[in-house]
């Protein structure tokens, strides 16, 4: 299983009938370098980025967080060199982390993250601060009434690139494109009011859907009042190896990198299963509890209704934000009806109480068990049933002792890979 940096091993009964989900084998690039630049030649909705450079001065790249395991080593160095052999002047570039609400990435952490110390060297690299209303431009209000503040050092570029992951994700549908200018570098006050529970709780905000999906509507109309943005589009395989980059227009260029993600990250699955084993995906994203409810949300549509969904992640950073963690008392103290009564009541969410929002659903369908890093106090927050690695085979059994439903579905890599009930 997916889980830390060196994953979980383990041994299942032989009497269990075990199917196990994983995305189909993905081409590779042999040359990813190669790649990159290919695609910065060869755009989508555009001319090439050279061409795009040529006659502006300063440029602002988008960069996922900490979170997101993103090939920045192998993105960053072509798009600046690019930029760079453009006449465009070192000092004007900047690479800005899209951190959205979370924390800022620094140090250490922000070497892994860019991974490539002549990008660190050669041009500013600086975090996005939600709270931070000066460094914020006002673009107005959406026609659903949002308003737009976002992060002024990409608003007032001449060039704008976003780069990111392409992936499914449990509320916009896929990750990347879009995203990650809003919420990625909007101010916390847009952040809190399309994360409140008229968008959470509409059955299209949800995994792989895009048609209809409000997020996703709100995120495009943000990116028409900026103006637009180009974007560096990748996707990766199980290994964490480049399969797919493209570069181009943000709305097309993210819509074909979505149409071959899809190929690969929705599967096929002919039945529903009373126990599922799955992960929060490993390192990066199963650093806290936060990120961890996107594994919980994957498998749903393949989990029998009263079945028991078991996942494991390390939460090697604890629980996740103060806010959240005030969000997860209030789910224990209110219960989940009282609290989603709560929450429904409110224009703008409070921050990061939409991942609690978002735990509700599998609460909704069956029993959660989690094996995880977290402390005794930690894991009495989380609102489910939490066990140890020695217990873990225990547990499996148990489940499906109790289950009429004798098969376990297995998902190495938790919500990288989303099951579809195919009947």
């Amino acid at each position: 299983m997916s889980y830390g940096r060196r994953g979980l091993d383990v041994d299942l009964p032989e009497n269990l009938a075990v199917s196990v989900i994983r995305k189909p084998q993905m081409p590779v690039a042999e040359d990813p370098a190669g790649a990159v630049a290919r695609a910065l030649d060869a755009p989508v909705g555009c001319r090439p980025l050279a061409a795009e450079a040529a006659a502006r001065k300063t440029a602002c790249i988008l960069i996922c967080d900490i979170t997101r395991p993103v090939p920045n080593g192998i993105l960053l160095p072509p798009l600046i060199r690019t930029l760079l052999g453009s006449g465009m002047r070192a000092e004007d570039i900047t690479v800005l982390v899209a951190t959205g609400l979370h924390r800022p990435n620094e140090g250490a952490e922000l070497e892994e993250l860019v991974g490539d110390p002549w990008v660190l060297k050669t041009v500013k690299v600086v975090n996005h601060f939600a709270r931070d209303d000066a460094a914020h431009a006002d673009l107005g209000r959406t026609p659903r009434g949002t308003r737009v503040r976002l992060d002024r050092r990409f608003v007032e570029a001449d060039l704008r690139i976003v780069t990111g992951l392409v992936e499914p994700h449990f509320m916009a549908g896929y990750s990347g494109g879009r995203k990650v200018i809003a919420p990625g570098i909007a101010h916390a006050e847009t952040i809190t009011t399309f994360h409140n529970a008229a968008f959470m709780e509409h059955p299209n905000a949800t995994n792989c859907v895009l048609d209809g999906n409000p997020l996703h509507e709100e995120q495009l109309a943000i990116v028409g009042m900026l103006g637009g943005a180009f974007a560096v589009n990748t996707v990766i395989d199980e290994h964490r190896r480049l399969g797919f980059v493209n570069f181009g227009e943000i709305v097309q260029s993210h819509a074909e990198a979505v149409a071959f993600m899809r190929r690969f990250a929705e599967v096929p699955v002919r039945r529903r299963f009373g126990t599922v084993l799955t992960s929060s995906a490993g390192y990066p994203l199963d650093k806290t509890y936060y990120q961890t409810v996107k594994g919980m949300v994957a498998p749903l549509e393949i989990l029998e209704p009263g079945g028991n969904l078991i996942i494991v992640s390390e939460c090697s950073e604890g629980i996740g934000s103060a806010e959240y963690i005030e969000a997860q008392k209030r789910l224990l103290e209110l219960g989940p009806d009282a609290f989603l009564r709560a929450i429904q009541a409110q224009s703008h969410a409070r921050i990061d109480e939409w991942e609690t929002e978002m735990q509700l659903r599998p609460m909704r369908v069956g029993a959660i068990h989690l094996l995880s890093g977290l402390s005794e106090a930690q894991r009495a927050l989380t609102g489910v049933a939490t066990i140890d690695a020695a217990s873990l085979g225990d547990t499996i059994a148990a489940c499906v002792d109790r289950s009429p439903d004798k098969a376990v579905a297995v998902i190495p890599e938790g919500p990288y890979v989303v099951p579809r009930h195919a009947t």
